[in-house]
């Protein structure tokens, strides 16, 4: 049974940092997989990795230079480093797993076909 678990909300204020973690189990390895952050419904940042080729990595506008997602393959999760946090950056963060075909979607729901139950972040 796949299974992914974030962990690392919480509370800070404007310009602050906060580092989100995605955990895979269940036998499921995010390596090769395309790996995004959500929040509700916006993608906010994926990333992509190819044994070919290595890693690509996607940001929205509004997080570019402030957001990153570095990742631990021994430990089989990804993170979302946050930082200089903004209020609007506050909501239920999500990560999500599915096949790297389609990451020029990285920003949709549709490339992922594994969810977490998601994470709250709130800035203030």
């Amino acid at each position: 049974h796949v299974q992914l678990v974030e962990s690392g909300g919480g509370s800070v204020q404007a310009g602050g940092s906060l580092r989100l973690s995605c955990a895979a189990s269940g036998g499921y390895r995010l390596r090769d997989k395309l790996v995004g952050w959500f929040r509700g419904r916006e993608g906010v940042a994926a990333i992509q990795s190819l044994r070919e080729t290595g890693l690509n990595t996607y940001y929205a506008d509004s997080v570019k230079g402030r957001f990153t997602v570095p990742r631990d393959e021994a430990k089989n999760t990804v993170y979302l480093q946050m930082t200089d946090l903004r209020p609007e950056d506050s909501g239920q963060y999500y990560c999500a797993a599915g096949p790297t075909t389609y990451a020029q979607t990285w920003r949709f729901e549709t490339p992922y076909n594994h969810w977490g139950q998601g994470t709250q972040v709130t800035v203030s």
